[in-house]
């Protein structure tokens, strides 16, 4: 598959059907993963995988977030707040959930430097599970639970859960949304 095809034609996948992913086929999504680039190649992020029973103790705990999506029912509207309850109480049946990590870091312009490598290695795990044919998505990690998250993950002191990428065989067919235009601006 061409680069730019994968860029163009991967889209975020929901819902799975839950069939778990041979182990060899993560490790190679996930070796992608580390051609990100990174400040000063400090290369910044750790992958925690999670499958069967110890993806259902991380499933339980995204679960909880369900009680803080009232907060928005006025900002998204009834309809969303029930879609997305639905999405997190099992995450779409995805059989694969990657908790990504990154060094807690107390100074701004470092911890954004990181936030946009993790979020460089995030688009690559993508990519490749695209090219492979395994679908995903990207959500933020929960900020209610990320105490809770951190633990099912076992996450080292001193590094925090900033993205969970959800991996699987996709039930759902992807549609085209529209894409912004006005996103350039040129200075000669």
């Amino acid at each position: 598959m061409e680069l730019l095809e994968a860029i163009h034609g991967r889209r975020s996948i929901r819902m799975f059907d839950g069939q778990p992913i041979d182990h060899e086929l993560i490790e190679e999504i996930l070796d992608s993963a580390t051609y990100a680039p990174s400040r000063m190649n400090t290369q910044p992020w750790h992958f925690h995988v999670v499958t069967g029973e110890a993806r259902k103790n991380v499933g339980e705990v995204i679960a909880m977030t369900t009680s803080y999506l009232e907060e928005y029912i006025d900002v998204l509207g009834p309809d969303a707040v029930e879609h997305a309850a639905r999405f997190y109480a099992d995450l779409g049946a995805a059989p694969v959930i990657i908790g990504v990590a990154s060094f807690i870091e107390e100074d701004c312009n470092v911890a954004r430097d990181y936030a946009v490598s993790v979020g460089a290695a995030v688009q690559n795990v993508l990519l490749a599970a695209y090219a492979k044919g395994v679908s995903g998505c990207s959500i933020s990690s929960p900020h209610w639970v990320r105490d809770r998250l951190s633990a099912a993950f076992g996450v080292k002191e001193g590094w925090e859960i900033i993205s969970l990428v959800l991996l699987g065989y996709g039930v759902e067919e992807p549609h085209e949304r529209e894409r912004h235009t006005d996103v350039v601006t040129y200075l000669t």
